[in-house]
């Protein structure tokens, strides 16, 4: 299930006492969940808003707010130095991702072939979430959780007008261009030309058809003939070979698509991929009603989540109380 979260855009920083808190509990609810479940849990459940939304709020930040993204994984980038890291960030520091991969692969020792693969999963993500999902939202957010397995998961999020819309990635997935995401969901429908939807199969693979068989004798609208040129230097085989080009953007994809549409009949599907949001609402209808059935799910996860901490806890006063009974 795909979802991506609608959130509105909040002014201002985190203060330094709830931002210091922030990194201390977010450090120890992470070490008890590797500890307890392992790495491959922890990205399981990074990945998924639900989950994330829940450690945001457990974590003290605005339900609602935008800092839910950029504050929680800004204080987890702080604390997390040892077997997990995290990766990028708001603005310029999300530009210096690529040099922080390569410090924690030399740091790690990973092999130059998988750092490499790490710099261009991150650069690939950025530029899906940009130019392929073409739903209004443009980038102001990135950040990559890696293992010390190499295993990873990007969370970014993007701005319109006065909201932020996240989107989760995670390690495994079968393509990067077809239903890539582990999670979107959203109040807020809008239209959207996904180029990552199951629909638009069709116009994926006659858009690479097309760029490779283009006339250059005539202006193509909204393709600049240098962008052409690179296209057809590059040959790509398929569509994630040409979205990596440097150059082929939203508007490029969006005029090779609607030809395709044009010379093969093939019905772009413009679909929204939210499929449903996990914010609460408010009781008195603003932003909107409470949804009841996602209210009780938050409470089920932060539960889970406050028991798991409460549960380590008291089995180490048990474990403290019988090394005391146990002693002449």
């Amino acid at each position: 299930m795909r979802r991506i979260a609608n959130l509105p855009l909040h002014g201002g920083k985190a203060p330094r006492w709830l931002f210091e808190r922030m990194k201390k509990l977010g450090y120890s609810i992470t070490k008890i969940i590797i500890d307890e479940y392992g790495e491959k849990e922890f990205l399981k459940r990074m990945a998924d808003p639900f989950w994330f939304q829940s450690l945001s709020c457990v974590l003290g930040y605005d339900w609602h707010s935008s800092g839910t993204t950029t504050v929680t994984m800004g204080a987890l980038k702080e604390v997390l130095k040892e077997d997990v890291v995290v990766v990028g960030g708001k603005g310029k520091v999300a530009l210096r991702t690529p040099l922080e991969i390569e410090r924690i692969g030399e740091k790690w020792n990973l092999k130059d072939k998988k750092i490499e693969r790490l710099k261009e999963i991150s650069r690939l993500t950025a530029k899906i979430d940009n130019s392929c999902v073409q739903d209004g939202f443009s980038l102001y957010h990135h950040t990559m959780i890696i293992t010390e397995k190499g295993r990873w998961v990007v969370i970014q999020q993007g701005m319109k007008d006065s909201w932020a819309r996240r989107y989760h990635w995670i390690y495994g997935i079968d393509s990067f261009v077809e239903e890539p995401h582990s999670g979107i969901a959203s109040e807020k429908k809008v239209k959207t030309l996904d180029l990552t939807s199951k629909e638009n199969e069709k116009i994926r693979k006659h858009s690479t058809d097309i760029v490779l068989n283009m006339p250059r004798s005539h202006e193509i609208p909204k393709i600049k003939r240098e962008i052409l040129e690179k296209i057809e230097e590059v040959n790509p085989r398929n569509f994630e070979e040409l979205i990596k080009i440097k150059g082929v953007g939203r508007s490029t994809l969006r005029a090779i698509a609607l030809v395709s549409e044009l010379i093969y009949g093939d019905k772009i599907s413009w679909k929204d991929p939210a499929t449903y949001s996990f914010a609460h609402g408010g009781k008195d209808g603003i932003p909107y009603p409470v949804n009841k059935k996602t209210y009780d799910k938050s409470i089920e996860i932060l539960e889970q989540a406050v028991r798991e901490v409460k549960d380590r806890k008291a089995l180490k006063r048990l474990h403290e109380f019988l090394n005391t009974q146990s002693q002449p």
